[in-house]
């Protein structure tokens, strides 16, 4: 693996608040990273970072060769190789079909019916194609946002909370469609989750954020059975540590 992300001395801040401090993360091309931490802990403003929405304060955040920072805004270039599936889907009053469509539309690709059908039944919709996105299920639609995400064949694919409130026979294909997209397709993923043990099923490896800053990164099998930082074992026990 080689580095896609290295973020340097990273500091956000709102109203004079500190809200995320990084000295140094690295995320590696093809692996999967999942982000813990409890409420607060800076996961979703790591994200925003990371999909170049948030510019940081201070220091730099590194794609490939490229930087972003205050003083260095992302490109279109940039930020079309990078795709987001949030917690809430935000689908179009239009068909299954076209809502996977749109995000190739918008980049000027006409003919794209063979990659949108083949989406559709990586994430099992291909009979819901021409039904409209807006009577789906909760889970369905979720998968929905994944295959309008993954059509796009992003260099990373950043997922905020994708399975919270779904029933587990959605839980389970959203997480056995990410596992494939990053095996197979060997898409970056960076997973924020509050459910740590879909971090132990999906990641490779775990950060642990607490009060904005890094706590712990470490491959998954130490992260959860040999943690380094004592509030690391707490967080895993369920213990507070806020």
């Amino acid at each position: 693996m080689n580095t896609l992300y290295s973020l340097r001395d990273v500091t956000v801040h709102y109203g004079g608040r500190t809200v995320l401090a990084v000295d140094a993360l690295d995320v590696q091309r093809g692996e999967a990273l999942a982000v813990v931490g409890p409420s607060g802990a800076g996961k979703s403003t790591l994200l925003r970072l990371l999909n170049f929405l948030q510019p940081p304060t201070t220091g730099e955040v590194r794609f490939d060769d490229l930087v972003f920072s205050a003083a260095c805004t992302a490109t279109l270039a940039m930020r079309r190789r990078v795709t987001t599936v949030f917690q809430r889907p935000m689908l179009l009053r239009r068909s299954v079909e076209a809502n996977v469509a749109y995000g190739l539309r918008l980049r000027g690709q006409r003919d794209c019916a063979a990659a949108i059908r083949t989406t559709l039944a990586e994430v099992g919709l291909a009979e819901r194609a021409h039904q409209p996105a807006r009577t789906l299920s909760g889970g369905e639609a979720q998968r929905v946002a994944l295959a309008r995400a993954m059509v796009l064949r992003p260099d990373a694919l950043l997922l905020d909370e994708p399975t919270a409130n779904l029933d587990p026979y959605n839980v389970g294909l959203i997480e056995q469609i990410v596992a494939r997209l990053n095996r197979d397709h060997g898409t970056t993923i960076v997973l924020v989750t509050h459910n740590i043990h879909q971090a132990r099923r999906l990641a490779h490896r775990v950060l642990f954020l607490l009060d904005g800053r890094k706590i712990e990164v470490a491959d998954t099998h130490s992260f959860f059975e040999s943690p380094a930082d004592p509030r690391t074992g707490a967080f895993v026990r369920g213990e507070m540590v806020y």
